[in-house]
């Protein structure tokens, strides 16, 4: 059985999200050039309300991911896969080897610059959980809301203007949906992006990525990402295509992944995991006190996968 890291997406950053990095040098380095990028402290940044804003969030969620990976990849085994969820995937990459860790931030610094100008003003994404997706989005149609991200048979996240999302989330709960408004203000993977997406694939492909030295799955179709020029596709095309986790989750198990380790901020995706496969074992390095502990755990839990 094998390892599988999960890089979150925004919407989990909270004060103490990089409390278990500031003594490892390699990950105190990092944020070191985060706080230039972003010129602001990321330390405190992480503590303004300003952390859920797109442009400091999308920097913010990678650093904090990439950083925990450079803390424990000499004490965990090598992953079989990683697994980005939206601006996770761009961590992913950067975990996986297709550019640097320093060029991530970058580009989700220019990500989120470029999905902010072509966002309309006043929309963002919205989870319903508890009615099937199909029916969801057939619903949501009639409001002009469209599906953003798949996770699961009964929880999908819709995307469009606030007010439409509004009327739609008093229909949603009168079929007993639970519905929840997501901290981001942006129509993330719908066709209100494509502007965003077409000048993200010109930025990737001045970089351009490296063939990724670890196997990472595309958001948008859960398939092999084999190539730079792949890498550049993919993670531009997700802009403004619904992200099809639970097809990513699926075929991760499927190639053997029993245990998964989320680096943070945030322990969404591992819940998730346990929900898709109950027999997998997943934990968030939020879970832990110490990086030990997490290292500990893996060890413990990939032994019991056997």
């Amino acid at each position: 059985m094998t390892l599988a890291l999960l890089c979150p997406g925004q919407g989990g950053q909270h004060p103490g999200m990089f409390a278990r990095l500031e003594q490892v040098p390699a990950a105190s380095a990092l944020m070191r050039h985060g706080s230039a990028l972003l010129d602001e402290d990321v330390l405190a940044l992480a503590g303004d309300a300003r952390r859920f804003d797109n442009a400091i969030a999308q920097p913010l969620v990678c650093l904090a991911t990439v950083a925990h990976w450079l803390a424990l990849k000499d004490a965990i085994p090598a992953p079989a896969l990683v697994l980005g969820y939206s601006v996770g995937e761009l961590a992913a990459h950067a975990i996986a080897g297709s550019f640097s860790a320093e060029d991530c931030l970058r580009l989700a610094a220019e990500r989120a610059a470029l999905m902010d100008a072509s966002s309309p003003a006043d929309a963002g994404l919205m989870a319903v959980v508890g009615l099937p997706a199909q029916a969801v989005v057939a619903l949501a149609a009639q409001h002009a809301v469209v599906p953003a991200i798949f996770n699961a048979e009964d929880h999908v996240v819709l995307g469009g203007a606030r007010q439409a999302l509004g009327a739609l989330r008093e229909a949603l709960e009168a079929q007993g949906a639970r519905v929840v408004t997501l901290p981001v203000a942006v129509p993330s993977h719908t066709h209100w992006l494509k502007p965003a997406a077409q000048s993200f694939a010109q930025l990737l492909q001045a970089l351009p990525p490296q063939r990724p030295a670890l196997r990472v799955l595309a958001g948008i179709d859960a398939q092999p990402v084999p190539s730079g020029a792949e890498v550049a596709r993919t993670l531009a095309a997700q802009l403004a295509q619904p992200l099809q986790w639970q097809q990513v989750m699926q075929q991760a198990v499927e190639r053997g992944a029993r245990v998964f380790l989320e680096l943070g901020p945030g322990a969404a995706l591992s819940k998730m995991a346990r929900e898709i496969d109950p027999s997998c074992q997943a934990r968030s390095v939020e879970d832990f006190r110490t990086l030990d502990g997490v290292a500990e755990w893996v060890s413990t839990a990939l032994a019991r996968a056997g």
